[in-house]
């Protein structure tokens, strides 16, 4: 590579780490004080494009507002030589997704501490006003001590208040179909109660290693969102607890303020990310917890010792991050007291 190919502005790019149809995500160092980052490079075929423009700096605009551990921090956007880039804080490990292709042994033993963590950055986000739109496995990064961040704010948005609630209307229902809430599917106004739907699928896939609804046919999967009934996880692993399968069931109402309304509850509650936390931190997921797997789903080639093992690396350069050493987990938090971000 040249200079110029090899550096956007002060950041030297060490590694592709994936590639997308619209943007490519990079390993970068910060040239004078040796940093490591990820960069999201548009694509110079997306260069043209104003609508894959706009969404990288929608992404930055709700991104910059963020600041939580559990959320990936997006340090800035800029332009260099003609291309448009996110530098993003580097957390190069896989998601919830890519390690459930594994089955969902891969993660189970830790899965108390990485639900809560997601839970935690969902939270915080709907504190800040800003409402998702995109929960699923791919767009939670998990390392293999079980930290947990949330990416991927292409779609997300403010949420709607006053006149903007009531004059609200979309042409097009956005969003993944398999994790879809009634309200987002029929392009309604959606809200907090919109990701608690979309996290009551993540979490029965979780525990399951399947979504909660098949489908042959695109829009057979959206109607099975819309009509089906809501099933259980303990279905398909009897291994999991009534209460936490009761916890993912009520998560997934067909009418959003149905949510989260748990059996034995005397009063109506209203659903949020924060209710979520206090029922959680009290029950357990499994009735058996699981050991941990003798082979990491980050070790399960050989030769690959984490998620960086596994990106494509460039033969033009040897830097290579440091492994990040794993570190000891913290007993899970009975109290319904939190930390508040």
């Amino acid at each position: 590579m040249s200079r110029q190919r090899d550096f956007l502005g002060p950041y030297r790019l060490a590694r592709l780490i994936r590639g997308g149809s619209t943007a490519d995500v990079w390993e970068a160092i910060e040239e004078n004080t040796n940093d490591r980052y990820a960069l999201k490079i548009l694509k110079q075929t997306s260069m043209d494009d104003k609508g894959e423009l706009a969404a990288l700096k929608h992404e930055y605009n709700i991104a910059k507002d963020l600041s939580s551990p559990r959320i990936i921090k997006v340090r800035e956007m800029r332009t260099e030589a003609g291309v448009l880039f996110l530098a993003m804080e580097l957390f190069s490990e896989l998601n919830m997704k890519q390690a459930l292709r594994r089955g969902p042994d891969s993660l189970a033993f830790m899965l108390d501490k990485i639900v809560e963590q997601a839970a935690e950055g969902l939270y915080y986000m709907h504190t800040k006003n800003y409402i998702h739109l995109d929960i699923k496995p791919d767009n939670f990064l998990v390392s293999r001590d079980g930290t947990v961040k949330l990416i991927d704010f292409t779609i997300s948005e403010k949420k709607k208040t006053g006149l903007s609630k009531i004059f609200y209307s979309s042409k097009v229902a956005r969003g993944t179909r398999s994790y879809m809430a009634p309200e987002q599917i029929r392009r309604k106004v959606c809200d907090e109660r919109t990701d608690i739907y979309a996290f009551g699928c993540v979490l029965y896939e979780l525990c399951t290693g399947k979504p909660p609804y098949t489908g042959d046919t695109p829009n057979d999967l959206l109607n099975r969102h819309l009509s089906s009934s809501i099933p259980s996880p303990i279905a398909q692993n009897p291994n999991v607890t009534k209460d936490f399968a009761n916890l993912v069931k009520s998560m997934m109402a067909k009418k959003p303020e149905d949510r989260l309304q748990l059996p034995g509850q005397q009063n109506k509650i209203v659903p949020t990310m924060w209710e979520f936390l206090k029922v959680f931190r009290t029950i357990e997921i499994f009735n058996k917890r699981p050991r941990k797997p003798e082979i990491s789903v980050f070790d399960h080639n050989v030769g690959i010792k984490g998620a960086d093992d596994m990106f494509i690396k460039p033969s033009v350069s040897s830097d290579e991050p440091e492994e990040e050493k794993p570190r000891k987990r913290k007993p899970k938090k009975t109290t319904e007291e939190g930390d508040k971000e």
